[in-house]
């Protein structure tokens, strides 16, 4: 079994990695900035037709209003930024929103934000994916008639990548967002040169099409309502923006200096990138519908259930480039695979969160332990299972899934930045250099807007989307919250009833007092080798009393048994019990509830023989009696149960197997922390 998993799983992820290699795996800005940032970053593809969809609604003449809401967008998101800059520098541990709002606002308020956090990572997955199926659909058809399929394959893809490790998925994944990054910049540049210098007309595929508009003449509460939905679409732009204060630790040192200039970066490329696009769309008229084969109209006939409605970057492109033109199929490549790799953004933000929660006890412990290639494997693998369910039940479709979007994104801005104004007015309560509180009154300033800010777009958020697909991540989020909740109290009961007293009167309890008798039971079912290893180490014990244990399925094999016993003169007494319907562990498991009901302070000890082999196969044809029994025998109070391995020559096979390969890191030898002997062996010889 051994061999079968670990020779596939070494091809696909590569060589493990000792524990003390973790500082290799620390990321430079150049590399982090695509890593973290690759999905705000990456929005602005999708985050702009957002807008235009939502103004749709009310017709063409409502366009005129995306650079006014682009300029929401842009205030919303220099905000958060400098607000997070606060937030890295405070919390470097790599605790984040979660970490900030546990620590000054309560467990309650940190186990929101982070049941927030972890249906967002989820969902940037989900979301970057479907957006990415659907622009690589504009050129490749297959992609589109096969959506689900493909963007379970692309997760399966970047799940195996992320696998290999956080600084080797990296480098794998800057030059897209570089390229991606360049060709809008160019984009941008080259249609501001044509339309202003040059004078060019430049028009989008869809510029001559006509809108119905679903509700024409909006004025007065319709249309600021509308406005405001158009503008929490546009908050997409912003999504991720939270990673990098998630991501402090992956950093190189100085790891807060350089996680604030990588945000400060970050923020300023996607304002830029957002703006841009939408100034080219109002420019080249381009023309979106929520509802495109009903609403979208040609020459005066609806574009029908055929037409593919591109999005606005590819549109944009198209205009500004020429269709087929070379920096058009580049931009729209590049955008695809950025919009991919934007999920690698929650693929370093949801496991790492994972593993803190992990040890706050919060979330199971395996996902605090890192895998061979010193990454937070376990986490990795749920996030992945997640965002493929929720993909395969909205059909990857982004339109569908974007509305379930941003709400938790909000949660944890809103909440993480009022736990930062708690931060600085308990520092300041304590600090009396001035110099020092002028720095902390300036943050406290920026918190308190973040928080007022944010505060007030999630309420627009919650009212705007929740009847369009709002409530199913608010749902997820009650979710976490109580499952996580659930876990906590299990941990915390669990430690408690285990723990061991402090009193020395109150630890004389059962744990502590020394058993009257220990009875032992060999479980035998014929003589052989493993059955006389197991008596001859039960004898060894020297119990108060020892007896062997038969069970009498078959007349004829145990009157067999009988005789051998006699016949070899084996100075134990047997006992032989008797199964009328022909089950084994059901009779065992009266026989050792009945001794321990006559004698209960009486420990009772069954040994059990078995064979050790060497392949997996042959796991399926021995021991399931044994395991049976033990599993059992677990829930029997005073019953200890002890096996007694006996190696068929086909584990002998395994070892020399194992030998072969004993340069190589075993899988979960770097859960088990650094080894140093080797160190210790090498200082220890002579020079």
């Amino acid at each position: 079994m051994s061999k079968l998993t670990d020779v596939p799983k070494r091809i696909l992820i590569g060589r493990a990695l000792r524990s003390d290699r973790l500082g290799e795996t620390l990321l430079p800005k150049r590399i982090a900035l695509p890593v973290f940032a690759s999905d705000p970053l990456s929005s602005v593809a999708y985050a702009p037709g957002e807008v235009l969809l939502v103004l749709s609604i009310a017709g063409v003449s409502a366009y005129h209003f995306s650079p006014w809401i682009a300029v929401a967008v842009v205030v919303l998101m220099f905000t958060v930024v400098a607000s997070y800059r606060q937030n890295v520098h405070a919390y470097p541990s790599g605790g984040g929103d979660y970490e900030v709002a546990n620590t000054n606002l309560g467990p309650k308020a940190g186990l929101t934000v982070a049941s927030a956090l972890l249906v967002d990572y989820v969902l940037t997955v989900a979301v970057s994916i479907s957006s990415g199926i659907e622009n690589l659909g504009s050129a490749v058809p297959f992609v589109v008639e096969h959506k689900v399929l493909c963007a379970v394959a692309v997760i399966l893809l970047l799940t195996l990548m992320n696998l290999r490790g956080v600084k080797e998925s990296g480098k794998l994944f800057a030059i897209p967002t570089y390229v991606f990054v360049g060709g809008v910049f160019i984009m941008i540049a080259w249609g501001a040169f044509r339309g202003l210098v040059l004078g060019d007309t430049m028009r989008a595929p869809t510029a001559d099409y006509e809108i119905k508009p679903e509700h024409g003449g909006l004025a007065g509460f319709a249309l600021i309502f509308l406005l405001l939905r158009a503008f929490s679409s546009g908050c997409a732009a912003l999504t991720g923006v939270e990673a990098i204060s998630n991501g402090v630790p992956a950093f190189r040192k100085p790891k807060s200096k350089n996680a604030g200039n990588t945000l400060a970066m970050m923020g300023l490329l996607a304002v830029t990138m957002f703006c841009g696009i939408i100034a080219l769309a109002s420019a080249t008229d381009v023309r979106m519908s929520e509802n495109p084969a009903t609403d979208l109209f040609h020459n005066g006939v609806a574009v029908g259930a055929d037409y593919v409605q591109h999005p606005v970057i590819s549109q944009v492109a198209e205009a500004v480039f020429g269709e087929g033109s070379f920096l058009f199929i580049v931009l729209a490549a590049a955008t695809a695979l950025v919009l991919f790799l934007a999920a690698n953004t929650a693929y370093n933000g949801f496991p790492l969160l994972g593993s803190i929660l992990a040890q706050d006890r919060y979330l199971p412990r395996q996902l605090h332990t890192r895998g061979d290639r010193l990454a937070f494997s376990n986490g990795i693998v749920l996030l992945a299972g997640a965002a493929i369910l929720l993909v395969f039940v909205y059909g990857a479709d982004s339109t569908r899934l974007i509305q379930l979007y941003i709400v938790g994104v909000f949660v944890s801005f809103t909440l993480s930045q009022i736990g930062m104004v708690r931060h600085w007015n308990r520092h300041l309560a304590t600090e009396r250099d001035q110099a020092a509180r002028r720095r902390m009154i300036r943050s406290r300033a920026i918190n308190a807007f973040g928080a007022f800010f944010t505060g007030l777009v999630l309420v627009v958020v919650l009212a705007t989307k929740f009847t369009h697909g709002a409530w199913v991540a608010l749902l997820g989020m009650c979710i976490f919250f109580a499952t996580m909740t659930a876990i906590r109290k299990h941990y915390d009961r669990v430690a408690e009833e285990i723990a061991a007293p402090e009193d020395p009167e109150e630890a004389q309890n059962d744990d502590m007092v020394r058993p009257s008798r220990v009875h032992s039971v060999v479980l035998i079912s014929k003589i052989h080798r493993p059955t006389l290893r197991a008596l001859a180490y039960a004898k060894l014990m020297r119990s108060d009393s020892l007896e062997a244990l038969s069970v009498n399925v078959d007349p004829v094999e145990t009157k067999a048994l009988r005789d051998e016993w006699e016949r070899r003169g084996i100075a134990v007494p047997l006992k032989v019990l008797d199964s009328p319907y022909r089950e084994i562990t059901r009779p065992v498991m009266e026989y050792v509830k009945s001794l321990r009901k006559e004698s209960p302070r009486d420990a009772v000890s069954v040994i059990i023989p078995e064979y050790v082999v060497g392949h997996w196969y042959e796991h399926l044809l021995h021991n399931q009696s044994a395991l049976r029994l033990k599993g059992r025998l677990l829930f029997t109070p005073g019953v200890m149960v002890t096996s007694v391995p006996y190696q068929l020559q086909s584990s002998e096979a395994a070892k020399k197997r194992a030998r072969k390969r004993q340069d190589w890191n075993a899988p979960g030898a770097v859960r088990r922390g650094p080894l140093h002997h080797d160190r210790a062996k090498d200082s220890s010889q002579p020079k």
